[in-house]
């Protein structure tokens, strides 16, 4: 597809080939999973976790539904999933990076969570589930860390069910004038630094940093979804566009 795909030749900001994103992206997340939910705590101050409960609150899950949750390896999503729905929906998280998923299995069993979400590796672009399965598609956090979003927004169409729904919650590039100069400041200084400090690697929060201000901004991301097929497309921003929730319907 004629201009599909524009981040798959950039590591943050460094032109990479592109056969080399995903392996690159993929040890970035291998570096910090043992401190990646510290770490959005600290860069959020918690806010992360207000965000989270409003998508899943968007998401309205009932009892008996599918939900894929992609790039969601620590489980924060599945675990307000399986708490909205007492442990009666069947849940799956999607993560191409096992070290983030046994993240997400341990502190599962923190929680008293035995059964009920089931962890598979696998990439976003080629999903490992057949055709019209899922109620919900979600991905937090994890779009702009897609080497090819337009491939990945093409397959969470193929796998929700007729009437089924995608929900995306990413950092953006579309902040409101006022705020832009300050939040990339924010991402592009105090990020690294406490990647640095905290996960001891700096180099993984400069790209993250990039990676959020090379993210598209809400009306890009909105038609890229209408190209994939969903219709009814909507978002909301979350302080002045700091974070973007997207929706859209499989019809």
């Amino acid at each position: 597809m004629a201009g599909a795909n524009p981040e798959s030749r950039w590591f943050g900001f460094r032109p990479v080939d592109e056969s080399e994103k995903t392996n690159l992206v993929r040890g970035v997340f291998s570096s910090v999973a043992s401190r990646y939910d510290l770490m959005n705590d600290l860069m959020s101050c918690g806010l992360h976790r207000l965000w989270k409960d409003l998508f899943v609150r968007r998401m309205n899950p009932k009892k008996g539904q599918s939900f894929l949750d992609v790039a969601g390896g620590t489980g924060d999503i599945a675990q307000r999933i399986y708490r909205k729905t007492k442990g009666k929906a069947n849940i799956t998280v999607c993560d191409i990076n096992p070290a983030m998923l046994e993240q997400g299995k341990a502190k599962a069993l923190d929680h008293g969570i035995v059964n009920g979400i089931d962890w598979v590796e696998g990439n976003a672009e080629a999903l490992p589930f057949a055709d019209r399965t899922m109620d919900r598609y979600s991905i937090v956090f994890g779009l702009r860390n897609v080497t090819h979003i337009d491939t990945a927004l093409r397959d969470a169409y193929r796998v929700l069910k007729p009437g089924g729904k995608f929900f995306c919650m990413e950092f953006s590039s579309g902040t409101s004038p006022l705020l832009k100069p300050f939040y990339e400041a924010y991402c592009l200084n105090i990020m690294p630094f406490l990647g640095d400090l905290v996960a001891q690697d700096r180099e993984a929060y400069q790209y993250l940093a990039e990676s959020i201000i090379r993210f598209p901004d809400q009306k890009t991301l909105a038609n890229r979804m209408e190209k994939a097929g969903f219709s009814t497309i909507a978002w909301t921003d979350l302080m002045g566009g700091v974070a973007v929730i997207h929706e859209g319907f499989r019809l």
